[in-house]
């Protein structure tokens, strides 16, 4: 069974022809994620998608605390 994190990549991919789209599933998968997830996440994401949509990457992720 795949993880939550590899199925929010998955969902990411597909929906990153739309910036909003995109924005919005990333939020949700902040949300949904443990810290650990999300800076695995956050390093995949600046690899993947860190030419088109770097702002939006950084508006999200800026938002989230490491305790």
């Amino acid at each position: 069974m795949a993880s939550m994190l590899e199925y929010i990549k998955t969902i990411l991919q597909k929906v990153s022809f739309d910036k909003a789209l995109f924005e919005k599933e990333l939020r949700k998968a902040i949300a949904m994620l443990v810290p650990e997830e999300i800076k695995q996440l956050k390093t995949w994401c600046y690899a993947q998608f860190g030419k088109i949509y770097r702002v939006v990457l950084n508006r999200c992720f800026s938002r989230v605390r490491f305790s």
